[in-house]
Protein backbone atom coordinates (compact mmCIF):
# COMPACT_ATOMS: atom_id res chain seq x y z
CA UNK A 1 0.00 0.00 0.00
CA UNK A 2 2.88 2.21 0.72
CA UNK A 3 5.53 3.09 -1.76
CA UNK A 4 8.57 1.80 -1.86
CA UNK A 5 9.96 4.54 -0.64
CA UNK A 6 8.30 5.41 2.21
CA UNK A 7 8.93 1.52 3.69
CA UNK A 8 12.91 2.26 3.28
CA UNK A 9 12.29 4.95 5.71
CA UNK A 10 9.46 3.55 8.39
CA UNK A 11 10.75 1.20 10.85
CA UNK A 12 7.11 -0.74 11.10
CA UNK A 13 3.37 -0.65 9.82
CA UNK A 14 0.22 -1.80 12.14
CA UNK A 15 -2.75 -2.37 9.60
CA UNK A 16 -5.93 -1.41 11.64
CA UNK A 17 -9.65 -1.85 10.98
CA UNK A 18 -9.38 -5.16 9.23
CA UNK A 19 -13.43 -5.60 10.31
CA UNK A 20 -14.60 -2.77 8.73
CA UNK A 21 -17.19 -2.39 6.21
CA UNK A 22 -15.85 -2.91 2.96
CA UNK A 23 -16.97 0.98 2.47
CA UNK A 24 -14.47 2.39 4.71
CA UNK A 25 -12.63 4.90 3.75
CA UNK A 26 -8.39 4.29 3.68
CA UNK A 27 -6.17 6.63 5.23
CA UNK A 28 -2.36 6.29 6.19
CA UNK A 29 -1.35 7.88 9.09
CA UNK A 30 2.42 8.92 9.84
CA UNK A 31 3.67 8.91 13.68
CA UNK A 32 6.67 7.79 15.99
CA UNK A 33 5.85 5.63 18.52
CA UNK A 34 6.18 7.90 21.05
CA UNK A 35 3.53 8.92 23.83
CA UNK A 36 2.56 12.32 22.22
CA UNK A 37 1.14 10.18 19.69
CA UNK A 38 -1.59 8.02 22.20
CA UNK A 39 -4.86 10.04 20.65
CA UNK A 40 -4.24 8.65 17.46
CA UNK A 41 -3.54 4.77 19.36
CA UNK A 42 -6.45 5.75 21.24
CA UNK A 43 -8.90 6.76 18.38
CA UNK A 44 -8.15 3.67 16.74
CA UNK A 45 -8.56 1.03 20.01
CA UNK A 46 -11.73 2.65 21.15
CA UNK A 47 -13.47 2.33 17.53
CA UNK A 48 -13.53 6.42 16.84
CA UNK A 49 -11.76 5.92 13.23
CA UNK A 50 -14.24 2.83 12.89
CA UNK A 51 -17.33 5.19 13.78
CA UNK A 52 -16.17 7.62 11.00
CA UNK A 53 -16.19 5.31 8.45
CA UNK A 54 -11.91 5.10 8.46
CA UNK A 55 -9.94 2.02 7.95
CA UNK A 56 -6.48 3.44 9.27
CA UNK A 57 -3.04 2.31 9.05
CA UNK A 58 -0.55 3.67 11.03
CA UNK A 59 3.40 3.79 9.60
CA UNK A 60 5.86 4.22 12.17
CA UNK A 61 9.00 6.75 11.53
CA UNK A 62 12.02 7.24 13.78
CA UNK A 63 12.28 11.38 12.94
CA UNK A 64 10.11 13.74 12.19
CA UNK A 65 11.03 14.81 9.45
CA UNK A 66 10.27 11.86 7.64
CA UNK A 67 6.77 12.06 8.41
CA UNK A 68 6.20 15.10 6.82
CA UNK A 69 7.99 14.29 3.62
CA UNK A 70 5.55 11.39 3.60
CA UNK A 71 2.65 13.45 3.50
CA UNK A 72 4.22 15.65 1.35
CA UNK A 73 4.81 12.87 -1.06
CA UNK A 74 1.20 11.04 -0.80
CA UNK A 75 2.47 8.81 0.68
CA UNK A 76 0.39 8.61 3.40
CA UNK A 77 -2.61 10.85 4.38
CA UNK A 78 -2.05 12.49 7.99
CA UNK A 79 0.74 13.29 10.14
CA UNK A 80 1.37 14.21 14.35
CA UNK A 81 5.13 14.72 15.06
CA UNK A 82 6.78 17.55 16.25
CA UNK A 83 7.85 21.24 14.24
CA UNK A 84 11.01 20.94 12.08
CA UNK A 85 12.58 23.20 9.89
CA UNK A 86 11.77 20.96 6.44
CA UNK A 87 8.61 20.65 7.86
CA UNK A 88 7.82 24.39 6.84
CA UNK A 89 9.93 24.05 3.83
CA UNK A 90 7.71 21.56 2.57
CA UNK A 91 4.27 23.57 4.17
CA UNK A 92 5.59 26.95 2.22
CA UNK A 93 5.81 25.42 -0.98
CA UNK A 94 2.22 24.64 -0.49
CA UNK A 95 2.65 20.95 0.26
CA UNK A 96 1.00 20.63 3.74
CA UNK A 97 -1.31 22.32 5.85
CA UNK A 98 -1.45 22.45 9.69
CA UNK A 99 -4.62 21.51 10.58
CA UNK A 100 -4.55 20.60 14.70
CA UNK A 101 -2.38 20.54 18.15
CA UNK A 102 0.18 17.84 18.77
CA UNK A 103 2.25 18.25 22.54
CA UNK A 104 2.92 21.93 23.84
CA UNK A 105 5.93 22.54 26.36
CA UNK A 106 3.56 23.61 29.56
CA UNK A 107 5.36 24.56 32.65
CA UNK A 108 2.18 23.01 34.56
CA UNK A 109 3.50 19.57 33.14
CA UNK A 110 6.65 17.93 32.59
CA UNK A 111 8.22 17.88 28.79
CA UNK A 112 11.52 17.50 27.42
CA UNK A 113 14.30 17.28 29.66
CA UNK A 114 18.05 18.05 28.71
CA UNK A 115 20.34 15.64 29.48
CA UNK A 116 23.73 15.17 30.18
CA UNK A 117 25.52 11.93 29.22
CA UNK A 118 27.54 10.27 32.82
CA UNK A 119 30.67 11.19 31.82
CA UNK A 120 29.91 15.10 31.17
CA UNK A 121 28.24 15.35 34.03
CA UNK A 122 31.14 13.38 36.11
CA UNK A 123 33.45 16.51 34.15
CA UNK A 124 31.47 19.07 35.30
CA UNK A 125 27.89 19.47 32.90
CA UNK A 126 25.78 19.33 35.72
CA UNK A 127 23.58 22.58 34.65
CA UNK A 128 22.39 23.94 31.44
CA UNK A 129 24.08 27.14 31.79
CA UNK A 130 26.92 24.92 31.71
CA UNK A 131 26.36 23.37 27.85
CA UNK A 132 29.37 25.50 26.19
CA UNK A 133 31.93 23.95 24.51
CA UNK A 134 29.61 20.49 25.11
CA UNK A 135 28.65 18.56 22.00
CA UNK A 136 24.96 18.21 21.74
CA UNK A 137 23.19 15.14 19.78
CA UNK A 138 20.12 15.79 17.26
CA UNK A 139 18.50 14.01 14.82
CA UNK A 140 19.11 16.49 11.92
CA UNK A 141 19.68 19.93 11.34
CA UNK A 142 16.98 22.27 11.46
CA UNK A 143 14.85 19.83 13.78
CA UNK A 144 12.81 20.59 16.81
CA UNK A 145 15.68 19.55 18.84
CA UNK A 146 17.82 22.29 16.83
CA UNK A 147 15.09 24.96 17.73
CA UNK A 148 14.74 24.27 21.20
CA UNK A 149 18.77 23.74 22.25
CA UNK A 150 18.96 27.29 19.82
CA UNK A 151 15.95 28.62 22.72
CA UNK A 152 17.18 26.84 25.70
CA UNK A 153 20.77 27.99 24.96
CA UNK A 154 19.86 31.73 24.13
CA UNK A 155 17.76 31.82 27.51
CA UNK A 156 20.34 30.43 29.28
CA UNK A 157 22.86 32.55 28.36
CA UNK A 158 25.12 30.07 26.55
CA UNK A 159 27.03 30.87 22.87
CA UNK A 160 25.23 28.50 20.56
CA UNK A 161 28.00 28.29 18.69
CA UNK A 162 30.47 27.06 21.25
CA UNK A 163 28.90 23.81 21.03
CA UNK A 164 29.36 21.21 18.39
CA UNK A 165 25.70 20.16 17.39
CA UNK A 166 25.96 16.55 15.77
CA UNK A 167 22.89 15.45 13.73
CA UNK A 168 22.72 11.79 14.01
CA UNK A 169 19.49 11.20 11.79
CA UNK A 170 17.52 8.94 14.19
CA UNK A 171 16.13 9.06 17.73
CA UNK A 172 17.55 5.63 18.49
CA UNK A 173 21.00 6.70 17.40
CA UNK A 174 20.52 9.66 19.87
CA UNK A 175 20.05 7.77 22.54
CA UNK A 176 22.90 5.07 21.72
CA UNK A 177 25.52 7.95 21.30
CA UNK A 178 24.87 9.27 24.89
CA UNK A 179 24.69 6.10 27.01
CA UNK A 180 27.82 5.60 25.33
CA UNK A 181 29.58 8.70 25.94
CA UNK A 182 29.76 10.06 21.69
CA UNK A 183 28.30 13.03 22.76
CA UNK A 184 28.01 15.25 25.66
CA UNK A 185 24.15 16.38 26.03
CA UNK A 186 20.87 15.90 24.34
CA UNK A 187 17.08 16.60 24.71
CA UNK A 188 14.46 14.28 24.15
CA UNK A 189 10.99 13.66 25.62
CA UNK A 190 10.06 12.77 29.25
CA UNK A 191 9.15 9.01 28.77
CA UNK A 192 12.68 8.16 27.37
CA UNK A 193 14.87 10.33 29.51
CA UNK A 194 12.97 9.61 33.14
CA UNK A 195 14.14 6.13 32.32
CA UNK A 196 17.14 6.65 31.42
CA UNK A 197 18.09 8.75 34.11
CA UNK A 198 16.48 6.57 36.70
CA UNK A 199 18.72 3.48 35.13
CA UNK A 200 21.71 5.55 35.85
CA UNK A 201 22.49 5.94 31.87
CA UNK A 202 22.28 9.88 32.10
CA UNK A 203 21.69 12.79 34.36
CA UNK A 204 18.89 15.63 33.91
CA UNK A 205 20.49 18.52 34.06
CA UNK A 206 16.97 20.78 33.39
CA UNK A 207 13.74 20.64 31.44
CA UNK A 208 12.62 22.89 28.07
CA UNK A 209 9.55 24.02 29.95
CA UNK A 210 11.42 26.59 32.08
CA UNK A 211 13.18 28.09 29.56
CA UNK A 212 11.08 27.36 25.80
CA UNK A 213 7.42 27.00 26.64
CA UNK A 214 5.89 26.39 23.09
CA UNK A 215 3.98 24.63 20.59
CA UNK A 216 6.15 21.54 19.94
CA UNK A 217 4.26 19.78 17.24
CA UNK A 218 0.99 19.54 15.13
CA UNK A 219 -1.18 17.33 13.56
CA UNK A 220 -1.37 17.88 9.86
CA UNK A 221 -2.35 16.59 6.29
CA UNK A 222 -1.34 17.53 2.77
CA UNK A 223 -2.82 20.57 0.80
CA UNK A 224 -4.41 17.83 -1.69
CA UNK A 225 -6.39 16.31 1.02
CA UNK A 226 -7.86 19.68 2.42
CA UNK A 227 -8.78 20.38 -1.54
CA UNK A 228 -10.44 17.16 -2.60
CA UNK A 229 -11.30 15.10 0.78
CA UNK A 230 -12.43 17.63 2.73
CA UNK A 231 -15.16 15.40 4.50
CA UNK A 232 -12.44 12.66 5.08
CA UNK A 233 -10.54 15.53 7.19
CA UNK A 234 -13.36 16.27 8.91
CA UNK A 235 -13.78 12.57 10.36
CA UNK A 236 -10.24 12.26 11.13
CA UNK A 237 -10.08 15.51 13.04
CA UNK A 238 -13.21 13.95 14.83
CA UNK A 239 -11.85 10.99 16.25
CA UNK A 240 -8.39 12.51 16.34
CA UNK A 241 -10.15 15.14 18.98
CA UNK A 242 -11.90 12.15 21.24
CA UNK A 243 -8.91 11.05 21.49
CA UNK A 244 -7.31 14.01 22.73
CA UNK A 245 -10.22 14.37 25.52
CA UNK A 246 -9.70 10.49 26.51
CA UNK A 247 -5.90 11.40 26.58
CA UNK A 248 -6.46 14.30 28.73
CA UNK A 249 -8.90 12.65 30.87
CA UNK A 250 -6.77 9.77 31.49
CA UNK A 251 -3.38 10.61 31.57
CA UNK A 252 -3.58 14.78 32.37
CA UNK A 253 -6.00 15.07 35.13
CA UNK A 254 -4.90 16.95 38.18
CA UNK A 255 -6.35 17.99 41.62
CA UNK A 256 -6.73 21.20 43.27
CA UNK A 257 -3.26 22.20 43.74
CA UNK A 258 -2.47 21.03 40.04
CA UNK A 259 -1.09 17.76 40.97
CA UNK A 260 -1.18 14.54 38.43
CA UNK A 261 -3.81 12.11 39.75
CA UNK A 262 -5.17 9.22 38.60
CA UNK A 263 -8.75 9.03 37.41
CA UNK A 264 -11.09 6.50 36.30
CA UNK A 265 -10.07 5.68 33.17
CA UNK A 266 -6.27 5.92 34.01
CA UNK A 267 -5.61 2.54 33.89
CA UNK A 268 -7.53 2.22 30.39
CA UNK A 269 -5.72 4.53 28.83
CA UNK A 270 -2.68 3.16 29.97
CA UNK A 271 -3.46 -0.47 28.57
CA UNK A 272 -4.04 0.85 25.10
CA UNK A 273 -1.13 3.59 24.83
CA UNK A 274 1.53 0.44 26.14
CA UNK A 275 0.20 -1.61 23.04
CA UNK A 276 2.48 0.60 20.98
CA UNK A 277 4.94 2.44 23.71
CA UNK A 278 6.79 0.50 25.37
CA UNK A 279 5.17 -2.79 24.40
CA UNK A 280 7.88 -5.26 24.79
CA UNK A 281 8.39 -4.25 28.29
CA UNK A 282 5.64 -5.70 30.90
CA UNK A 283 2.85 -3.62 32.54
CA UNK A 284 4.40 -3.18 35.64
CA UNK A 285 7.72 -1.28 33.98
CA UNK A 286 5.77 0.43 31.10
CA UNK A 287 3.33 2.16 33.03
CA UNK A 288 4.65 4.15 35.15
CA UNK A 289 7.02 5.41 32.27
CA UNK A 290 4.28 5.92 30.03
CA UNK A 291 2.77 8.15 33.05
CA UNK A 292 5.63 10.12 33.42
CA UNK A 293 5.96 10.95 29.76
CA UNK A 294 2.44 12.70 28.84
CA UNK A 295 3.11 15.42 28.00
CA UNK A 296 0.43 18.50 27.74
CA UNK A 297 -2.02 18.26 24.77
CA UNK A 298 -4.56 21.50 25.08
CA UNK A 299 -8.28 20.76 24.93
CA UNK A 300 -9.62 19.59 21.17
CA UNK A 301 -6.27 19.70 19.51
CA UNK A 302 -6.23 23.42 19.50
CA UNK A 303 -3.45 25.10 17.95
CA UNK A 304 -1.44 28.50 19.34
CA UNK A 305 -0.56 29.58 15.98
CA UNK A 306 1.32 32.49 17.02
CA UNK A 307 3.92 30.56 18.14
CA UNK A 308 4.44 28.11 15.07
CA UNK A 309 4.50 31.76 13.31
CA UNK A 310 7.44 32.65 15.75
CA UNK A 311 8.74 29.41 15.16
CA UNK A 312 8.85 30.30 11.67
CA UNK A 313 10.49 33.02 11.73
CA UNK A 314 13.51 31.53 14.20
CA UNK A 315 14.13 29.14 11.44
CA UNK A 316 14.21 31.57 8.92
CA UNK A 317 16.29 34.15 10.63
CA UNK A 318 18.73 31.01 10.67
CA UNK A 319 18.42 30.50 7.22
CA UNK A 320 16.86 27.00 7.70
CA UNK A 321 13.71 28.00 6.35
CA UNK A 322 12.58 29.93 2.91
CA UNK A 323 11.73 33.89 3.65
CA UNK A 324 8.79 33.04 1.51
CA UNK A 325 7.59 29.58 3.42
CA UNK A 326 4.17 32.36 4.70
CA UNK A 327 2.65 30.26 7.37
CA UNK A 328 -0.61 32.10 7.55
CA UNK A 329 -0.88 30.27 4.00
CA UNK A 330 -0.41 26.43 5.68
CA UNK A 331 -2.01 26.82 8.82
CA UNK A 332 -5.86 26.31 8.26
CA UNK A 333 -7.58 26.84 11.59
CA UNK A 334 -10.86 25.73 9.94
CA UNK A 335 -11.40 22.23 11.35
CA UNK A 336 -10.46 22.96 14.86
CA UNK A 337 -10.52 26.79 16.19
CA UNK A 338 -7.02 27.97 17.06
CA UNK A 339 -6.24 28.36 20.92
CA UNK A 340 -7.51 30.76 22.38
CA UNK A 341 -11.20 30.73 20.80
Amino acid sequence: MLATALGAIAFGAVSFGQGAAQAAEKINIAALTFVSSSPLFIAKEKGYFADEGLDAEITFFRAAQPVAVAIASGDADFGVTAFTGGFFNLAGKGALKVIGAQLHEDPGYDGSAILASNAAYEAGLTSVDKLGGHSFALSQVGSSFHYMIGNVAEKAGVDIESMELKPLQSVPNMIGALKSGQVDSMIIVPHIAKPLANAGAAHIIGWVKDYVPYQVGGLFTSSKNVEERRDVVEKFVRAYQKGVADYRAGLLATDADGKLIESDTTNEILEIVHKYVYAEDPAEKAYPKIRNGAMFITEEGKLNVEDVKAQVKWYQDRGFVSDAANPDTFIDTSFIAPLGQ
